[in-house]
């Protein structure tokens, strides 16, 4: 029996080996994926010393833009459908946050010693330069995911910056995920984290995104590719392994009580990573929010209905500031 159990031992090693040279993914320049994933309007600046992938659509005129910004391992190309919807009303600025999409790591210039700081508290602060840079005096600010953390966290640094605020599925609260997705989870643990560096297949990449979405057979294999392919930008699994190392922060949240912006939660129902428990918890704690709960939607609100988010979005952005509505 052990004999049995040594030579399937050594079989399962003798594929793992002659698997891991089919999966092997090596680091992307940055130069290799602007042909597809940052054609026009798509653009690049520098803040700091850090370039800066971001997308200005819409009236230039328009005073109060709307700000986007996405969640882990994602891109300002989540928002595809929500520019397309509000650009001819509005300025609408989406930008990839550094770790992420096409702006990727951060540069030597915004490093904290060894070590880079991806922590949310970091990435408001970095918002908040790219706003004074593009001459935003106050703007409606909407995240999802990292991105509504990153969002509550600005608000609470430079309120004047903030008009109203849209929450989807943000996190912040202590609560583990009821299901994690797979991808993180993976890269969470150091020996396959570290293979991640060099081992990025795109059917894990398919997989982690299906646990994020109630209805899987909406996702696109061009969204896919996306997701893979931007995962592959050189530097950025290994600050997602960064980001994902540092230790969580839930102390802030706490100061939301005394928001004063107009805020909009939006939640799926079927959201595992960041559940529905989650948005409540906001809503009762900050004194202008309401609720909505989307039904069939899972944690990826911007892509699997943005319909539905969008209509809430148009109300909402018509309601006077001051009036706040609660479900």
């Amino acid at each position: 029996m052990k004999m049995m159990l040594w030579r399937g031992l050594g079989l399962l090693l003798m594929l793992t080996a002659m698997a891991l040279p089919l999966m092997r993914a090596i680091d992307r320049p940055v130069e290799s994926l602007v042909g597809r994933w940052a054609m026009p309007p798509s653009d690049f600046m520098e803040v700091d010393g850090q370039l800066v992938h971001w997308r200005d659509e819409g009236p230039r005129q328009d005073p109060h833009p709307i700000v986007f910004l996405h969640g882990v391992a994602a891109s300002l190309h989540v928002w595809e459908a929500w520019a397309q919807d509000l650009s001819p009303r509005h300025r609408i600025i989406r930008l990839d946050l550094p770790g992420f999409g096409l702006t990727g790591p951060l540069s030597e210039s915004h490093l904290q010693g060894a070590t880079a700081d991806y922590s949310a508290e970091n990435l408001a602060r970095f918002t908040w330069r790219v706003l004074n840079e593009l001459k935003v005096e106050q703007a409606t600010i909407v995240g999802h995911d990292l991105g509504g953390e990153v969002a509550w966290r600005l608000a609470l640094m430079a309120p004047s910056k903030v008009q109203r605020l849209v929450l989807m599925g943000a996190t912040g609260w202590p609560d583990p995920p009821q299901r994690q997705v797979l991808g993180l989870r993976m890269a969470r643990w150091p020996v396959l984290g570290a293979l991640g560096d060099g081992i990025m297949p795109r059917a894990l990449v398919a997989r982690s995104l299906a646990d994020t979405y109630a209805q899987p057979e909406r996702i696109t294999p061009e969204q896919v590719d996306r997701y893979h392919e931007l995962l592959l930008r050189d530097g950025n699994r290994a600050a997602l392994r960064q980001f994902l190392a540092q230790p969580a922060d839930h102390d802030a949240v706490t100061r939301l009580k005394v928001m004063s912006r107009p805020t909009l939660l939006i939640w799926g129902q079927q959201d595992l990573q960041v559940p529905p428990a989650a948005g409540e918890r906001f809503a009762r704690l900050m004194p202008h929010a309401r609720l909505l709960l989307l039904p069939h939607v899972g944690h990826q609100v911007p892509e699997e209905q943005p319909g539905l988010a969008l209509e809430a979005l148009r109300t909402f952005m018509r309601q006077p500031l001051g009036s706040t509505q609660h479900q």
